[in-house]
């Protein structure tokens, strides 16, 4: 799955055109660095975490950006139960810094709400800035009765509903569903976090 997108800029900048493809193995160490460049390496400790640690992420629902060679962007998508309710947790979406005005981000959610929508998923979660994600159909509105394991701001914690009804009295604890990852990979995972 690769997707090419040209994209609007001043035809003086040094921008290129960037293509949106499925996550590859050989992206792992490339991705990790863009995350932790993007969110600081105590990302591992945020309150989402917990519902991507020891978890493999959706299937066909990890996507990178890639531009002249290089990973700018990564966005996956997880399985969860919001209160009983199958949907996805979006995250983390990450872009490069020096290519934030380039509308990749938004070219990754888009492709990546398009993708889980047709792979038959009801409804994606996601916590992040309500401002941002509004355009992408995202609201507090069917949320307001979920939890996540840890500290979280609750304006923060938005749903897009693919069904309609999908999150209709979700209530309750946002927990992990999705593949465990085989130990190995969980071992070997954590002890790159920790060098």
């Amino acid at each position: 799955m690769t997707a090419l997108r040209k994209t609007q800029v001043d035809p003086t900048s040094k921008a290129a055109p960037f293509a949106i493809r499925a996550e590859r193995a050989a992206d792992v160490a490339m991705r990790e660095a863009l995350l932790d460049a993007s969110f600081g390496e105590n990302r591992h400790g945020r309150t989402c975490q917990r519902l991507r640690d020891g978890r493999a992420p959706a299937a066909g629902l990890a996507l990178t950006a890639m531009r002249e060679g290089k990973l700018v962007g990564t966005v996956r998508l997880w399985h969860v139960s919001a209160g009983g309710r199958p949907a996805l947790v979006l995250g983390p979406l990450a872009v490069d810094p020096a290519c934030r005005e380039l509308g990749i981000g938004a070219a990754l959610m888009q492709q990546a709400l398009a993708a889980a929508r047709a792979r038959g998923h009801a409804a994606v979660i996601l916590l992040g800035d309500a401002a941002y994600y509004t355009r992408f159909g995202f609201s507090p509105e069917k949320t307001g009765e979920l939890s996540l394991p840890g500290p979280f701001e609750r304006d923060r914690l938005l749903a897009v509903e693919f069904q309609t009804g999908a999150l209709d009295g979700a209530k309750g604890m946002i927990v992990p569903t999705g593949a465990a990852l085989p130990k190995r990979r969980v071992v070997r995972a954590l002890q790159a976090h920790a060098a």
